[in-house]
């Protein structure tokens, strides 16, 4: 039987990759299919080995692939045969000219808008998937839509809300599902026929649809929200560490509150990942732009705490050990920025590494499935870390532990036999306080927590 659609995503990335996989599982009557400029990559997704690590994915992956779900390399093609193309491509932070460390930087969005118009021959329906700035569809739709080939394309926002780690839960079972398209008789069209798609198992009350820029910036509010209360409850901590006062139960009294809840008031070293970082800044750049100094400093902060907390860290681990650690061992527990995922974008590990590293430290780097990104984020000073996948040789004769990721993995562990390793006085900085303090006292361990006096 013939496909009843045909739906392309552009860029096999942590949001197209996953994304797709789902739609393909829950939609056998569409066909599916992700490309990408990166051969490599998707010779990966198309192996045993994939690109992105979250839990369920390969499950997933291997259950639809060759049969409605494809990967491949050849973009023109694709295109001219799609009903529907995603648009998930990378929209980092600009590092040159106007608006450089917080503005996006659309240059592949737009290179990737303008491949959509060259290889079309028929009108479709655009989905931005990526994280993008309020009113980004304005500028798609004026070079897709001042073509000369009598054909009309019709632009749909799409924000992902996943969130690392649980994205195959998230995929599953989401909170919302946000689409946003013009209030025009073919821009309504075109929002029914996304929602659609995920109305094969998404209850219709939790598809919402706005407008094209409500969609466009619910994103961004949504990450700024979520980073607002991590740096919020991390301010806090610092004054529970000056009072005496302890963090988790500051938070666990806090989020009994309807009003308030409990998520994302975990303390920690700080949040890191791809998006909320760059979403901020991106937030700040747009209420600078639009003439609104004070909103900006106000979300411009969360960022500055955040990176705060990072780096009052690493002075509080120097301090414990005597205010040099030059040519010391000192163990990182985690490089990825949180636990069942690959991916150490901002990770706050990162910038433990290089605080470490002006000191003269030397790191070695334990993760469960980062080890080599990490590298790859430290291209530029291998020769200064050490990097092992079994957490009992990083500690081995090092003076301290910093844990740096919450994977679980690393509470069950040895700890006696990691203090025995050690070299005296043996730290341990929980930097995420998922291990137990008083045991880890009791076997002979200095503690630092977050939060915690």
């Amino acid at each position: 039987m013939p496909f009843e659609k045909k739906i392309l995503c552009i860029g096999a990335g942590y949001v197209g990759g996953p994304t797709m996989s789902m739609i393909a599982k829950k939609c056998p009557q569409y066909q599916v299919k992700i490309v990408d400029i990166n051969e490599a990559r998707i010779a990966a997704w198309n192996s045993g080995d994939l690109p992105v690590y979250e839990p369920g994915l390969k499950e997933v992956v291997e259950s639809v692939r060759g049969k409605n779900l494809f990967f491949g390399t050849d973009i023109e093609a694709s295109i001219k045969e799609a009903d529907i193309i995603f648009v998930s491509v990378n929209t980092p932070t600009k590092t040159f000219g106007e608006g450089a460390g917080r503005a996006s930087d659309l240059q592949y969005l737009e290179k990737t808008t303008r491949s959509i118009l060259a290889a079309s021959d028929s009108g479709k329906i655009v989905v931005e998937k990526s994280t993008l700035p309020v009113r980004t569809a304005e500028s798609m739709e004026r070079i897709l839509n001042g073509n000369n080939k009598g054909i009309h394309f019709e632009i749909v926002s799409n924000p992902e809300f996943l969130a690392e780690g649980t994205a195959i839960a998230d995929l599953e079972k989401p909170d919302r599902v946000l689409i946003g398209g013009h209030q025009s008789d073919e821009g309504e069209k075109a929002v029914e026929e996304v929602a659609k798609i995920y109305a094969n198992w998404v209850p219709h009350e939790r598809i919402i649809t706005t407008n094209l820029w409500s969609s466009e910036l619910s994103k961004l509010a949504a990450n700024a929200f979520l980073a607002q209360r991590i740096s919020s409850v991390n301010s806090l901590s610092a004054l529970c560490e000056k009072s005496g006062a302890n963090i988790d139960e500051i938070a666990g009294a806090i989020g009994k509150d309807s009003r308030i809840g409990s998520k994302f008031l975990k303390a920690s070293i700080g949040f890191g990942g791809s998006c909320f970082k760059k979403d901020i800044l991106n937030l700040v750049y747009l209420c600078e732009r639009y003439g609104l100094p004070e909103v900006a400093a106000y979300w411009e902060s969360v960022v500055k705490i955040n990176e705060w907390q990072t780096t009052r860290s690493v002075k509080r681990v120097l301090r414990s050990l005597l205010d040099t650690i030059v040519g010391k061992k000192v163990a990182i527990f985690g490089f990825a920025f949180k636990s069942d995922t690959n991916d150490t974008r901002e990770s706050p590990a990162h910038l433990v590494v290089r605080e470490l590293l002006d000191e003269r430290a030397v790191p070695v780097i334990t993760d469960y499935k980062a080890l080599p990104d990490a590298k790859r984020d430290l291209a530029d000073v291998l020769d200064k870390v050490q990097f092992t996948e079994d957490p009992y040789s990083a500690a081995f004769e090092s003076h301290a532990v910093l844990l740096c990721t919450e994977w679980k993995q690393y509470a069950e562990l040895d700890w006696e036999k990691i203090y025995a390793s050690m070299t005296k006085p043996a730290l341990v900085f929980d930097g995420r306080n998922i291990l137990d303090h008083d045991k880890l006292r009791k076997i002979g361990f200095e503690v630092m927590g977050i939060g915690k006096a």
